[in-house]
């Protein structure tokens, strides 16, 4: 069986040479005579592993020393409650609705602190980023939060919003590491790497040491308490291992590559390709409007359901995986992240203009 190419959103494609390294070292890591997954935490060989991965995470995002990098588990949505539980001072925090993942983020905020939903785009199916350059800004926030790219529906800020001072929180699960960042714009960055740079069970949270509460409210159970997870290097109970080792790899990885710089040119170049095919095709229609396009999430419709299933199931047989659109949406979405080769998107466009000519 030859490896086919996965579009998948999530858990998603990983780069080849990183599952052949792990592959290499699944019996004996390093002379250690066990796996990566065998290993205690507490050893040597796992510490040099964890302190590998946070410097090398640091070099490719030019992280600032006053931020804390943390390996957490529960995913992004387990993030959604701690981060309004942790950074809680005045108890208000604004909300920028703009897809699914957005707004589950909003309505756990709602348990924890007054969230207001200061902009959204529910108005159009989410197709687009609303102007965020004078927003309604409560004066008592205590932070404002986005999700930067948007899986389902395929949007990504491409300029961050005017918070006004306030503290900037942004989940970049599925933009991690695709294009450069500066950290220094955001207050918290954070994002579950089952997309662009792991397996799932880990999230990364990339933390300003200020906002770390010294102390939070009694309630707050303490595996949801930024602090305990700082003080103890990521290391408060039995960390996501094999996944953070995972991850380490594909650091080196991109780095090997260039950096987040060249991951920026090769995934425009990916997106370019598909865009332009979707912009001149008679068949195939993007669902986003032009100036909110991810680079990441390309959904597309023919407009028929029934069409659309012809294609996804054609696809699949002809070697392309995980074509269909999110339930909430259907029709079609092809995930590019940074490990999904640029012949997979070159194939996958000569397969929809074949599929175009058959059936038009």
């Amino acid at each position: 069986m030859s490896r086919v190419y996965n579009f998948s959103a999530g858990p998603a494609v990983l780069p080849e040479e990183v599952l052949k390294e792990a592959a290499a070292e699944m019996l004996d890591y390093k002379g250690t005579g066990m796996s990566v997954m065998e290993m205690s935490h507490r050893s040597k060989a796992y510490q040099d592993i964890i302190d590998e991965a946070e410097k090398d995470l640091r070099e490719l995002m030019n992280i600032p020393d006053n931020y804390k990098v943390l390996f957490l588990q529960g995913g992004a949505s387990l993030q959604f409650a701690m981060i309004p539980m942790n950074l809680k001072k005045n108890g208000v925090a604004d909300y920028i609705v703009t897809g699914q993942w957005a707004k589950k983020a909003y309505q756990e905020a709602q348990k924890y602190v007054k969230a207001n939903k200061i902009a959204t785009s529910e108005d159009k199916t989410f197709s687009y980023i609303p102007d965020c350059s004078d927003l309604p800004i409560s004066d008592d926030a205590d932070y404002v939060y986005i999700c930067e790219n948007n899986t389902i529906y395929g949007t990504k800020f491409h300029e961050l919003p005017n918070t006004k001072g306030k503290t900037l929180v942004a989940d970049v699960s599925s933009c991690f590491l695709s294009e450069p960042v500066d950290v220094s714009k955001y207050g918290v960055i954070y994002g579950g790497v089952q997309k662009n740079v792991g397996p799932a069970g880990v999230v990364i949270v990339i933390i300003r040491e200020d906002l770390i509460p010294e102390t939070v409210d009694d309630t707050v159970p303490t595996m949801m308490q930024y602090k305990i997870h700082a003080d103890n290097g990521s290391m408060y109970n039995t960390p996501p291992c094999y996944g953070i080792y995972i991850c380490g790899k594909v650091f080196k990885w991109i780095k090997k590559m260039g950096g987040l710089s060249a991951m920026k040119e090769l995934n425009e170049k990916k997106a370019k390709i598909l865009y332009d095919f979707l912009d001149q095709s008679k068949m195939f229609k993007g669902t986003v409007e032009p100036a909110s396009r991810s680079l990441m999430n390309v959904p597309f419709v023919t407009g028929d359901a029934d069409l659309d299933a012809k294609f996804v199931k054609e696809a699949k047989a002809a070697g392309f995986e995980n074509l269909k659109g999110h339930r909430s949406v259907g029709g079609m979405r092809a995930s590019i992240y940074n490990a999904m080769p640029i012949e997979g998107v070159q194939a996958l466009v000569e397969f929809m203009d074949k599929f175009e000519k058959e059936n038009s």
